[in-house]
């Protein structure tokens, strides 16, 4: 599918994932529309690249996300590309020293990562259904969802974390099934390690760890990498319903 003269949804696009895939696609054409909170957008400050338009959203609110994707309908450019960034990855034992695991922490990364990417897959989807086709398949748009490979192989710590990305996995082909009438292709992007701001605050010894448990390339993988890999699926029109691991061969070890 064509990039260029589309309008993309990129969800977390103020850092990491988000902001290097909003900054490609506004490379190659397509007019970003960047959803993150209001706190995240300030600390973006003006490192804001061209044709991207950062929306303060909570992704997991209906009517925010139901506004935001309303504003972007408004626009000239119709809305064909959604591309799910926004995540959390608090850990936390089911049991540890201090007690069962807290359930309101499970609760909150279920509902930002998992809940967050339905909500705005199933508003943009209603959007891009109402779009014209662009080819003679009848296809009108693409989303792509983030999971992990913690969605395969979660580590000590990480059952809310691991619930969440492989409940993103387990969505993968019902809603490319439950999107075809309309045209909408579904995938998902399984990130192992990223260099993204999450790890901004590891030591040089535990990055040259996580680099080392990496087959090959031995090295943690780059936003940039990730927002490649969009690009490829968004303009690669037979993949559908499909889970891409994205990690270096990486197969996470307990801990």
């Amino acid at each position: 599918m064509k990039i260029a003269d589309s309008a993309a949804v990129v969800t977390g696009a103020a850092s990491g994932l988000g902001a290097a895939t909003a900054k490609r696609l506004a490379g190659v054409g397509a007019t970003v529309y960047g959803l993150d909170l209001q706190q995240s957008i300030e600390r973006a400050g003006d490192n804001v690249p061209d044709g991207v338009i950062l929306l303060a959203t909570d992704v997991t609110s209906g009517d925010e996300v139901q506004s935001a994707i309303e504003k972007i309908v408004e626009s000239v450019v119709p809305l064909r590309i959604v591309v799910n960034c926004a995540g959390v990855g608090w850990a936390n034992r089911i049991l540890s020293k201090k007690g069962p695991h807290d359930l309101q922490l499970f609760r909150t990364v279920i509902t930002v990562n998992l809940l967050g990417t339905f909500n705005v897959m199933r508003l943009a989807a209603d959007a891009i259904s109402k779009t014209n086709t662009v080819d003679e398949s009848g296809q009108r748009g693409v989303v792509i969802n983030t999971a992990s490979v913690a969605a395969f192989e979660g580590q000590v710590g990480q059952i809310a974390y691991s619930a969440s990305k492989g409940g993103v996995h387990g969505m993968t082909v019902p809603a490319a099934r439950d999107l075809a009438q309309f045209g909408i292709r579904v995938n998902t992007i399984a990130p192992g390690i990223v260099d993204t701001p999450m790890l901004a605050g590891v030591t040089d010894e535990y990055r040259q760890g996580l680099e080392a448990g990496v087959p090959f390339p031995s090295r943690l993988a780059q936003p940039a990498e990730y927002a490649k890999l969009a690009q490829m699926i968004i303009e690669h029109d037979y993949l559908n319903g499909e889970t891409i691991r994205m990690d270096g061969a990486l197969r996470m070890a307990p801990r």
